[in-house]
C-alpha cells in the first residue's frame, strides 16, 4: 500500500491561479442548472461544494473519481436536482478547488473528511453516489461510523468503484494510454476514444480541464482490496453499477464475489461501457441513482432494465 507523505497540491500559485481560471470558465459553460458554491472547513482542508435543487430534503451527495471533481458530474445535477438537493464535491486530493492542509494515510481518514462534509452541512440521510476512486471514499465515510436511525449516510451507490479489485498493470496502461489521446487534437481525440475505450476522450471540456491540471500533484493512498469482512460489515443498501467493459476491475468476477458475500446488495453490469461508465452512460446512472433504495429491478442483473 503506497501512503503519501503530504498533502496533494499545486506545483506553483501561478499553476493553480491558471487552473481555477480554467475550472471558472468550464463551469459556467457546463453547469445547467443555478449553483451555489460553499466551501466547507473539514478535518484535512477547506472542501468546494456545489448546491443545486430545493433546499430541504435528504441530499445526493456526488463524489468524482481520481482526476476529477464536482465538474465531472455535469449531466446529473438537472436531472437530480428536480427532486433532490445535489451537493457534488471537489475531493480532497484531487484537482479542484479543495484545498487539502493535512496528508491523509489511512481509509479512515480519507471518508472522514467526507463525514465531516456531512455533518457541517445537515446532511442526516444522504445518498453518496462515488464513482471510482470516489466510491472508495465513500465506502470509508460508511465504515467510519455508527449507523441507526439518523445515520449521515441512508444509501450508497458506488459506480464502476475502486476497492473491489487490485490495481493492476492493465488499468495503469489504459489510464496512460487515456492522457497520452487526451494530448492530440479533437477530431483524431475523438475517434482515439473508441480504441482506448474511454469516453472521457469526447468531453472536451473536462479534457480542457484536464490538461490544466497537469500541474497538480497528487499524492493520494492506493489501498489494498476490501476484505470480505469489510464489505459484510458496511450497514447501509448499496447498489453497484460496473462497466461490462471496465479495465479497473473484471465485472463479472466482482459481481459474483458480491453476489456470495452481500446478496442483499443490488449489483448491475451495465452492457457497452467501460470504466468511464458514468460519461457513457450517464442518463441510466441517474435513473439508479434515484430510484435506488426501493425499486423492483432484481438485485444483481446484467441489462440496463
Amino acid at each position: 500500500m503506497r501512503i503519501p507523505d503530504r498533502p496533494s497540491a499545486f506545483t506553483s500559485d501561478s499553476a493553480r491561479d491558471k487552473y481555477y481560471a480554467v475550472y471558472d470558465r468550464v463551469l459556467s459553460e457546463l453547469w445547467p442548472v443555478p449553483v451555489d458554491a460553499v466551501d466547507v472547513e473539514t478535518r484535512a482542508g477547506s472542501v468546494r461544494i456545489h448546491r443545486a435543487g430545493p433546499a430541504k430534503g435528504d441530499p445526493v451527495v456526488l463524489v468524482a473519481g481520481a482526476g476529477g471533481n464536482a465538474l465531472s458530474w455535469y449531466r446529473y445535477i438537472e436531472p437530480l436536482a428536480r427532486t433532490r438537493p445535489v451537493l457534488a464535491v471537489d475531493p480532497l486530493g484531487e484537482p479542484g478547488r479543495s484545498v487539502q492542509r493535512r496528508t491523509l494515510t489511512t481509509g479512515a481518514e480519507v471518508g472522514g473528511w467526507l463525514t465531516d462534509v456531512l455533518a457541517v452541512v445537515g446532511a442526516e440521510r444522504a445518498h453518496v453516489a462515488g464513482f471510482s476512486a470516489g466510491g472508495w471514499t465513500a465506502v470509508w465515510a460508511v465504515a467510519g461510523q455508527r449507523f441507526g436511525e439518523g445515520g449521515l449516510v441512508a444509501a450508497l451507490t458506488l459506480v464502476d468503484p475502486g476497492g473491489f479489485a487490485p490495481i493492476t498493470g492493465r488499468f495503469v496502461r489504459w489510464a496512460a494510454a487515456g492522457a497520452v489521446a487526451s494530448m492530440l487534437p479533437r477530431p483524431l481525440r475523438h475517434r482515439m476514444a473508441d480504441v482506448v475505450d474511454n469516453g472521457v476522450l469526447r468531453e472536451d471540456r473536462l479534457v480542457r480541464l484536464m490538461r490544466a491540471g497537469w500541474s497538480f500533484r497528487r499524492r493520494v493512498l492506493i489501498p489494498p482490496p476490501y476484505t470480505d469482512e469489510q464489505i459484510r460489515e458496511l450497514s447501509v443498501p448499496v447498489q453497484v453499477l460496473l462497466g461490462a467493459r471496465s479495465r479497473l476491475l473484471d465485472a463479472q468476477a466482482v459481481a459474483a464475489r458480491l453476489a456470495d458475500i452481500v446478496p442483499s446488495w443490488r449489483v448491475e453490469i451495465v452492457p457497452g461501457t467501460g470504466h468511464s461508465l458514468p460519461v457513457e452512460a450517464p442518463e441510466l446512472v441517474a435513473e439508479r441513482i434515484l430510484a435506488f433504495p426501493g425499486q423492483t429491478t432484481p438485485k444483481h442483473s446484467t441489462g440496463n432494465s
